[in-house]
């Protein structure tokens, strides 16, 4: 399996339009999608001094990016991105392909288009063959609200970013992406399509289903007086374990529509690790439990702490 995390700059390094022009000079960068996600890119990457050429299909988003500056220029039609050199596909995935087929005729040759979808191998499997010059990405940043509106700088600052390149994929293309990335402060890794999926599959897609069953669940309580008791006594815990939960169901469906596979899979153990837990309360195993939960309290800094 390969994966490893790629160099870090220099101590002091701060990101900006220093860096990129040593690999020469400023861009113009395209933004195909214009939320929280595509919406924070552009405003930490026009920071740099990159042109900022923003795509989305609503022209209202458009103004309002425009608005703010947080792009240059912005427009639902894609011959606007035609002249970038590097563009960031921001759409849900579900519409990954068919931004790209409408981009395509429009392109330059040497164009780099990349992508920021949680699920890596079926995206990289449509679009590689549609634009030779594609890396398939995924920033591990978010929050809990979506839409241009959140958007914000500063947002991949010390979170994963990964890219999964395959054979096929263009060492200068790679390269440019890698730069522009870093340039981002994020802490960025490289590893192949299949394995980022198996391995997401684990520490954002099965907690938003577990996170989702466990409001589910609260809500199966049959007196109403109880389930409105435990709502307002709802702190700190609850609010971590059911964040991701309550958030945009869209996300939800596309991680389990395009990675169900690695997703059932975790599921399936998840459900194990439930049952055992279930016996080990129903037959007052307290010292099987006591050891289960050790275990876990040991091993939850290296999910949770940067490596």
């Amino acid at each position: 399996m390969a994966i490893y995390s790629v160099a870090a700059p220099e101590e002091g390094y701060a990101g900006g339009a220093n860096n990129t022009e040593s690999q020469g000079g400023v861009m113009k960068i395209g933004i195909v999608g214009l939320g929280l996600i595509g919406g924070s890119l552009a405003i930490d990457l026009r920071s740099q001094g990159h042109t900022i050429l923003g795509m989305s299909r609503r022209a209202e988003t458009c103004e309002q990016a425009i608005a703010r500056q947080i792009v240059h220029e912005a427009s639902p039609d894609p011959k606007l991105v035609a002249s970038a050199d590097l563009i960031f596909l921001c759409t849900p995935l579900a519409a990954l392909q068919d931004s790209v087929q409408q981009l395509v005729p429009h392109l330059a040759t040497t164009a780099i288009l990349t992508d920021v979808g949680s699920v890596k191998q079926p995206i990289v499997q449509q679009l590689a063959p549609l634009w030779p010059n594609f890396v398939g990405g995924h920033p591990m940043a978010g929050t809990a609200e979506s839409g241009l509106d959140a958007a914000l700088s500063g947002l991949f600052v010390d979170r994963p970013y990964v890219l999964t390149p395959t054979e096929s994929t263009p060492a200068h293309a790679l390269a440019t992406v890698a730069e522009v990335v870093r340039s981002l402060r994020c802490r960025l890794y490289q590893c192949a399509p299949a394995e980022h999926d198996r391995a997401v599959a684990w520490i954002s897609h099965l907690p938003v289903m577990v996170s989702a069953s466990l409001i589910a669940a609260c809500l199966s309580e049959p007196e109403a007086a109880v389930l409105e008791l435990a709502q307002h006594l709802a702190s700190s815990g609850f609010r971590d374990t059911s964040r991701v939960g309550g958030g945009n169901p869209e996300l939800g469906v596309m991680m389990a529509r395009y990675n169900q596979a690695a997703l059932l899979n975790t599921l399936h153990a998840y459900r194990n690790q439930l049952d055992g837990l279930i016996q080990q309360i129903e037959q007052a195993n307290w010292a099987a439990l006591d050891q289960a939960l050790m275990r876990t309290q040991a091993e939850r800094p290296k999910f949770v702490e940067p490596q």
